[in-house]
């Protein structure tokens, strides 16, 4: 005890006298609704309000209170006292229960409570032996259970509503000596945890413990030595203390616990907020002594030489010491921040953790502490210890606060160990992330920077920003590190980004994008698409094959047939990745088409195709490749033998060019006609943009196919005349100016008129046109005349025999009609005549006879 360090944590409120209205010799005392109960000697019970004031005094017992209870639950009083009997008979031993919420009139100026019920506590099954020690506690409501312990060894118990006498009475049995003085019942302490009631006895040679939820009470000893003074408590715990001369000891259910070694005659023992009180005898200065022991963190937190003790109890939230001289001491504790202070100017530190932590402060009162002694230790330049210190104020101090004393580059380590732990909690931000991952490379602790990065657990990944360490390990040429997040957390475009643009790993990044779920497939190789085109062309439109056709590879996570294919991505989607690389893409288009017949994306598809189809050149090589050959060596630096085999090459690539040129035309050809079948209206292409390609690059060829589908005849004559083709022209006239197969005979008019303004000799193409024009009554001599007349290459030559056989044929017109008349007059000239003779005059003169 004399090396445990004293501290003020406590201070006194107040002291004085016991009110004067109290005469008698207080024999006990209890506490609780506010108040507080003394029994005197003679017979009396007091109550004291706050401050000890004197409130009301009542006679309890005629002659004296040996002890006292007030309940927590009912505001009810039980007395244990000696009531007076007749002259020649003792007084008799009572137990009484009163009824503080009901006061019956006393007179005219005094009042006490009820009192409802009275039972004496000796009968003939019970005999008369002296009281030692008193208890009661409260079961469920109205019961109560009161044990009365005795200097025999018994115990007598009263349970049940006894305030209508609705009891059991049972008895217990510790020691039985014929010496009284070993036998006698020095404490009693009840344990309830549940359903489970025990009470624990102390005699001067044992500590005994009685299990009471049992039909038949149990005994069992839990030690050989007990006291032989009353001084017993019992913790917030439930444990049970008992003080001898040469220690306190605590006693659990089974049996002795933890005793610690405070020399002294116990005189008074109880339990306050955590604390030990003990009221001993102090066998150096000869006085008594009142001290509070905090056991948890080893130290005296209040002190003091008192008098001779006769109550000790606490209420109010204080200590309340009252003397036999009736004087009263009432000490209270001090606030958590006085106390602190105390031990900050002592630079007791530790102690105040400890203090803290044991009085169960917040959190955020702990952490400052914890703060203040990091600090300490800092200007002792005791790093280490400091740092312990700050890791424990995690999640209430601010990181920043830690972080600038630690930023010299020779306590990085203790740096390190702090971010480590911010991470752990979860409590890391951006900037903690990179600047723990900028420590690890800048001491090269791979071993550190693998755990923190790699780990098999899969908690990390959630505990720091992921992006933040990508970005760090990336810039720091940790790149293994950096994908091992990125996979972790599923951030395949950074996975991605790294193993193309950092490791040039592509048959990897394609193997990674295969594995992957259909739709971050889709978005990845949106992504990255260009770089693996540029570096691995064939195996991306392979990778895009199975991502945009039915037969993909990629995990389908059990989706039906039907969804699965709504599912696919369109090659639409993936067309800028082909920006440079116009053959991969018609090699991509090309393979789908021949696989997907009913794409939703056909028309963009065929458009996309015809435009590679009809462009003049498909190839855009870089200003760092054209001068490089396929070996990689540059054609620059070659001798200048190499020229004249250089223009035989360039030659023959033209030739290859020119090749591939028309065969992609041909291949355009046979996307216009097949994908416009004849059941089909419109075609599956954008019929305008198939026509200004065609126009663009000058292909003729679809050009005619296209204005003949939409029966445009003209514009078809248009294009043979255009490049002067004469004899394509009439054939396209022949096939399209038959009126019988649905053509326009208005066309052989346009072709005459051409020729006419023609300005060459075109004899033979009039001729045979002129013999159509004549066979379909096309247009009048007249109007032919004046349409080759514009043409002064023509002579008169070319239409001579044109117009005598229309002159001849116009003759044999107007015979026949000359004929007709002829045969038809007679018979005119009769229907005239038979007119002329009817009685019927005409309605209306004939105009011009008069």
């Amino acid at each position: 005890m004399y090396q445990w360090r004293k501290f003020e944590f406590f201070e006194e409120k107040f002291s004085g006298k016991v009110p004067d209205d109290i005469t008698g010799k207080i024999q006990c005392c209890s506490s609780g609704k506010g108040r507080i109960v003394l029994g005197c000697d003679d017979g009396s019970a007091s109550l004291l309000d706050r401050g000890l004031k004197f409130n009301y005094g009542f006679q309890a017992h005629s002659s004296s209170v040996l002890f006292l209870q007030q309940l927590k639950q009912r505001n009810f009083l039980v007395t244990v006292g000696e009531d007076e009997q007749i002259a020649s008979q003792p007084p008799a031993v009572c137990l009484k229960i009163f009824d503080l919420d009901k006061m019956e009139p006393e007179g005219t100026s005094t009042s006490s409570p009820d009192c409802i019920q009275i039972l004496r506590v000796f009968t003939n099954q019970f005999p008369e032996a002296k009281i030692t020690s008193f208890l009661v506690l409260e079961e469920a409501p109205p019961l109560l259970l009161i044990v009365i312990g005795l200097d025999n060894g018994s115990i007598y118990c009263i349970q049940g509503d006894i305030a209508r006498e609705r009891i059991k009475r049972f008895k217990l049995q510790v020691d039985n000596y014929s010496d009284k003085s070993q036998s006698s019942i020095t404490g009693l302490g009840f344990r309830v945890d549940g359903q489970v009631l025990q009470l624990f006895a102390v005699t001067p040679n044992t500590v005994n413990l009685f299990n009471m939820h049992t039909q038949a009470p149990t005994r069992q000893t839990l030690d050989q030595i007990g006291s032989s003074v009353t001084s017993v408590a019992m913790t917030d715990r439930s444990e049970f203390i008992i003080g001898r001369s040469e220690a306190i000891y605590f006693y659990e259910v089974d049996g002795r616990g933890p005793c610690w070694a405070f020399e002294g005659e116990k005189k008074f023992l109880g339990w306050f907020r955590g604390y030990l009180l003990c009221v001993f005898d102090d066998q150096r200065t000869g006085k008594n002594t009142f001290n509070v022991y905090d056991l948890k963190n080893r130290l005296i937190a209040h002190s003091i030489v008192v008098n001779e003790v006769s109550q000790m109890l606490c209420e109010w939230g204080n200590i309340i010491l009252i003397l036999e001289d009736k004087s009263t001491l009432c000490i209270g504790e001090k606030d958590m921040e006085s106390k602190l202070d105390m031990l900050f100017k002592k630079n007791l530190y530790t102690v105040a953790i400890n203090l803290v932590q044991s009085q169960q402060a917040d959190a955020a009162a702990t952490a400052e502490v914890l703060r203040k002694y990091g600090d300490h230790l800092y200007s002792k330049q005791d790093f280490d210890e400091a740092m312990a210190q700050y890791i424990h104020t995690i999640g209430h101090l601010e990181p920043s606060y830690v972080i600038q004393k630690f930023l010299d580059a020779q306590r990085i380590h203790n740096l390190t160990n702090y971010l480590e732990k911010l991470h752990e909690k979860g409590l890391a931000s951006k900037d903690h992330t990179t600047l723990l991952l900028n420590c690890y490379t800048k001491l090269k602790d791979v071993e550190k920077l693998n755990e923190f990065i790699k780990s098999e657990d899969g908690v990390r990944e959630q505990k720091f920003d992921v992006e933040t360490a990508i970005r760090v390990c990336r810039a720091a040429n940790y790149h293994e590190h950096a994908m091992s997040v990125a996979k972790k957390a599923g951030r395949h475009e950074w996975y991605l980004k790294i193993l193309l643009e950092d490791l040039g790993r592509y048959e990897e990044a394609l193997q990674y994008i295969s594995s992957l779920e259909l739709s971050q497939a889709g978005v990845t190789v949106k992504e990255y698409g260009k770089i693996l085109i540029e570096h691995k062309p064939a195996e991306t439109v392979e990778i895009l094959m199975r991502l945009c056709t039915e037969e993909s590879e990629l995990p389908k996570k059990g989706a039906s047939s039907g969804a699965f294919i709504s599912m696919l991505p369109s090659p639409i989607d993936f067309l800028n990745i082909f920006v440079h690389y116009p053959h991969a893409l018609l090699e991509f288009l090309e393979k789908y088409t021949s696989k997907v017949k009913d794409s939703s994306a056909q028309v963009e598809i065929h458009n996309t195709l015809l435009e590679l189809y009809l462009s003049h050149d498909l190839d855009f090589p870089s200003i760092s490749q054209s001068n490089i050959d396929e070996g990689g060596n540059d054609l620059a630096h070659k001798s200048s033998k190499s020229v004249s085999n250089g223009k035989a090459i360039s030659n023959k690539k033209d030739v290859n060019d020119e090749k591939g040129r028309q065969e992609r035309r041909r291949k355009g050809l046979t996307l216009l006609k097949s994908a416009w079948p004849s059941e089909l209206e419109q075609p599956l292409y954008d019929v305008d943009l198939a026509i200004i390609l065609c126009e663009m690059n000058d292909f003729k060829e679809g050009l005619l196919f296209l204005y003949e589908k939409m029966k445009l005849f003209k514009e078809v004559i248009a294009c043979y005349m255009q490049v002067h083709d004469h004899e394509g022209l009439i054939a396209c006239c022949k096939r399209l100016g038959d009126l019988g197969k649905g053509g326009d005979p208005s066309l052989w008019a346009d072709l005459l008129k051409y020729f006419g303004e023609l300005g060459e000799d075109c004899s033979k193409e009039v001729k045979e046109i002129l013999t159509y024009i004549e066979r379909g009554d096309i247009l009048p001599p007249i109007v032919v005349l004046q349409t080759l007349a514009k043409n002064p290459c023509l002579s008169l030559s070319v239409i001579k025999d044109y117009i005598a056989r229309k002159l001849e044929h116009e003759s044999q017109l107007i015979e026949e009609d000359r004929r007709a008349m002829e045969k038809y007059q007679p018979l005119y000239l009769h229907k005239v005549g038979v007119r002329l003779r009817t009685n019927d005059p005409p309605q209306t003169p004939l105009v011009g006879l008069h």
